[in-house]
């Protein structure tokens, strides 16, 4: 069974695409932002409820180090952007002042020194493809959750503690809380809750060695964790934050769990028994033809998932698109598009979905009933 994907805006890039990252939609309904990182800045353009521009111009942010040497994210409001480098997690006004910065660990691994400045490792080839971690904005943007690796100038938590997770005041850089994250990352992302500012999701990569999952919970004087079990990569939080959406670390389940990242019954699925086979694969033997979830996708409302089968569908052509309804009235559905999409696509939770243009030169925003 397949369902019609309707065109509802074509987002124009902010930076062509030679000199740039690909554009993205953050925040939630009501205060979406337009985003797109080169290495010498971050540029946001708030948008209107129909994904057009807001009057005014665009929100430039100068960039402190490349965006080859770590990640970013932009505020809410578009006040303020925060990179989270190699040595450092620093906060800058779009008038390029630093607002503040927190200095940590350096994520080269073999590296133990306590770097003041960027310009300290910039032409070192051994701090050229370090691992990383990554900042969230909390809902109403005034917290900045931050994972890094330790310590920091401070001391150490604890003596076995690689990476840290912190909560930080947006506006002075305090640090408000630390927790040992328990993890060794190459890589991480931050997935806010969309109803209360005091959460967040944090999905951590090591490589082939796993993926752990840490939810936190601040209530302005202790910061909370919950370590929840096994290997798995968070994609989404529902409109309401009472479900997440995650995929094992083997790409071989798919599961919506409750806000504390336990499995909801009935609502995980397999790849091989749910996925049907590619159309232009040479066998129907699911051995021979694997299809796996890829680690993208969300919520496009608070029953409906949309997910995506590139990485394995691209071997044999044409991408597939899903949506799945968790309610269990229509199940797994493709979505067909006007033409072929490229890419996998993003959730945007008020009925909507976005993927990318071929060129990348854009943003195309799809939907099946009327976006709220």
């Amino acid at each position: 069974m397949s369902v019609q994907a309707r065109l509802h805006a074509t987002v124009p890039a902010l930076l062509p695409s030679s000199q740039a990252g690909p554009p993205e939609l953050s925040g939630l309904p009501g205060r979406r932002l337009l985003v797109q990182r080169s290495d010498d800045e971050v540029v946001a353009r708030p948008l209107d409820d129909g994904y057009a521009a807001r009057p005014g111009a665009e929100i430039r942010f100068p960039a402190p180090w490349p965006r080859r040497r770590g990640t970013w994210e932009v505020s809410p409001d578009a006040s303020l952007a925060v990179f989270a480098g190699v040595h450092a997690v620093r906060a800058v006004e779009p008038s390029g002042a630093t607002r503040w910065e927190v200095r940590h660990g350096c994520w080269y691994g073999a590296c133990r020194e306590m770097h003041e400045s960027y310009d300290e490792y910039a032409e070192d080839r051994n701090h050229r493809y370090p691992d990383g971690g990554s900042v969230g904005f909390s809902a109403d943007g005034a917290l900045v959750w931050a994972h890094v690796r330790g310590p920091l100038p401070e001391g150490e938590l604890t003596p076995d503690a690689v990476d840290e997770w912190l909560v930080i005041d947006a506006l002075d850089g305090r640090v408000l809380a630390r927790a040992d994250a328990r993890a060794a990352a190459a890589g991480s992302d931050h997935v806010p809750h969309p109803a209360d500012p005091r959460r967040m999701g944090l999905g951590i990569g090591e490589g082939q060695d796993g993926a752990p999952l840490r939810l936190g919970s601040w209530d302005g004087e202790r910061l909370d964790v919950t370590y929840v079990e096994g290997d798995l990569c968070l994609l989404g939080v529902s409109p309401s934050g009472e479900r997440l959406m995650t995929v094992s670390h083997e790409q071989d389940t798919l599961s919506v769990r409750d806000s504390d990242g336990h499995p909801l019954e009935g609502l995980e699925w397999d790849a091989e028994s749910v996925i049907p086979p590619h159309p232009d694969a040479p066998s129907d033997d699911p051995e021979e033809t694997p299809a796996c979830w890829d680690w993208a996708g969300g919520f496009v409302d608070e029953t409906t998932l949309v997910v995506s089968t590139v990485e394995s569908d691209d071997e044999w052509g044409e991408v597939r698109h899903w949506l799945l309804d968790t309610t269990g009235t229509h199940g797994l559905r493709r979505i067909t598009y006007p033409a072929q999409p490229s890419g996998q696509p993003t959730a945007l939770g008020n009925g909507a979905w976005a993927t990318p243009s071929e060129s990348g030169d854009a943003l195309r925003v799809w939907a099946l009933e009327p976006v709220q």
